[in-house]
């Protein structure tokens, strides 16, 4: 079986790391490149790094912060925000990006994806996908959350899979920054219909939650972001934790 990952989230404005509560109320976790090795050096599986607000702001990534995190890093990492087009993913790779992380482009342009999986192969492209229960319907948000969109949440990421999208990057607006746990009846659902792995994100407040999602919704990785910025919960103690559940983990030696 193959084990499970633990992903430190990134959230960057302005060239820092920065954290909020359902999307809004951001304050300063530190600087992501410090922070970066550090989930390195903790035992972390992989890091992802979302610009949060590129495409709100019309700019591109930093390329300097990743080049800045590449030589940090022995661990693979996914950096998001402001791709548009395959030009803006290989100035990412070519930077040492290990993956590319596409949302509200995709939606707008959703053979974005196809483009990316031809030029790149389908383990390159992960589509993040923000979701948000509407009058009961889970629909996708664009724009770091800003807007909402008419599109189901479950028929998107199909349709995304379909065209070649490689991982999924789940997250709950709902649950996030709440720290009350996953949205793992959510992730059941859509990770039953699919056959590409899932990250679960949003609501980790605990290392229980870690074990629910991974028990209940059976995803392929669980990525958190303010519970380890600030030192709630540790990585390699995490580990140890869902190694007792008999969850497979990457252990350190």
């Amino acid at each position: 079986m193959l084990s499970k990952r633990i992903i430190p989230c990134l959230d960057v404005k302005d060239g820092r790391t920065v954290k909020g509560i359902n999307f809004v109320d951001l304050r300063d976790a530190g600087d992501p490149v410090e922070l970066a090795a550090q989930y390195a050096q903790q035992g972390a599986d992989e890091l992802v790094f979302l610009d949060i607000t590129a495409t709100h702001e019309k700019r591109k990534t930093t390329i300097e912060m990743v080049k800045s995190v590449a030589r940090q890093l022995n661990i693979p990492f996914t950096i998001g925000g402001g791709i548009s087009s395959v030009a803006d993913a290989e100035a990412l790779l070519s930077a040492g990006a290990d993956k590319i992380s596409i949302n509200s482009a995709a939606v707008r342009n959703p053979v974005l994806i196809e483009d990316l999986a031809r030029a790149f192969g389908v383990q390159f492209v992960v589509l993040a996908v923000d979701t948000k229960l509407v009058n009961g319907r889970n629909l996708v948000h664009l724009n770091g959350g800003r807007l909402v969109t008419a599109i189901e949440t479950e028929s998107w990421i199909k349709d995304a899979e379909t065209r070649g999208a490689g991982e999924i990057l789940l997250t709950s607006m709902d649950h996030d920054g709440t720290k009350q746990g996953f949205d793992c009846s959510l992730l059941r659902k859509i990770n039953d219909r699919i056959n590409i792995p899932i990250i679960a994100s949003g609501g980790a407040g605990k290392t229980a939650h870690f074990t629910e999602v991974f028990v209940q919704a059976d995803v392929d990785a669980a990525l958190a972001a303010s519970v380890f910025h600030y030192g709630e919960i540790l990585i390699p103690e995490l580990k140890q934790e869902l190694n007792a559940h008999h969850i497979p983990v990457r252990l350190q030696s």
